[in-house]
């Protein structure tokens, strides 16, 4: 959804606030495919934060269908997503008008990096789904303590043991075992 942002950006002391519903239902960030399986409406809060810069602020929880990184059990991931990121309108150089605003001292996006905005436009789809690769967690468990699957027959070692031999001996003590399995003295 399109979000016109230009009011907000050329009015001093502008604010908005607006619940906007999510259209995504499936989530991809290159590594894999995810299923949205519930979601709330974004609540956004858009302020005018100086000359042609806007501050955008909101929340969302969004619940996944993943597997668990370990043992590969299907659960959901629930992601509490909260985002604060200003922006500058089109006809604004980066850098300009710098000082005095409530951007300052933070990485204000520049046109090169506005890929959610479309002029006076806020992608909003685009924009959260920045936003979930930002917050997405670097590992999935189903539990801290997950033990994940046997290395021979693939049993989740959460459910039960399986009885396999999984010892691996060290590759550099080969030939010791060598002369200990041929039944040589040392």
């Amino acid at each position: 959804m399109l979000v016109n942002l230009s009011d907000v950006l050329t009015v001093e002391g502008r604010q908005e606030k607006r619940e906007i519903p999510l259209e995504m239902t499936v989530f991809e960030d290159g590594q894999g495919s995810y299923e949205i399986t519930a979601k709330e409406p974004v609540k956004f809060v858009f302020t005018n934060a100086g000359a042609g810069k806007a501050r955008i602020e909101g929340s969302t929880t969004l619940t996944f269908q993943v597997n668990c990184d370990r043992c590969l059990a299907e659960m959901p991931l629930i992601l509490k997503v909260e985002f604060g990121q200003c922006v500058v309108s089109p006809d604004v150089k980066s850098g300009d008008g710098e000082d005095g605003d409530s951007c300052q001292g933070e990485d204000v996006q520049g046109m090169d990096d506005q890929s959610f905005m479309d002029g006076y436009q806020l992608d909003t789809e685009a924009f959260i789904h920045g936003e979930i690769l930002v917050n997405w967690p670097a590992k999935i468990l189903c539990r801290q303590d997950c033990k994940g699957v046997c290395p021979v027959c693939g049993q989740n070692l959460n459910v039960a043991e399986c009885g396999c031999d999984t010892f691996v001996p060290d590759p550099r003590m080969a030939a010791i075992q060598d002369i200990f399995n041929a039944g040589k003295e040392v």
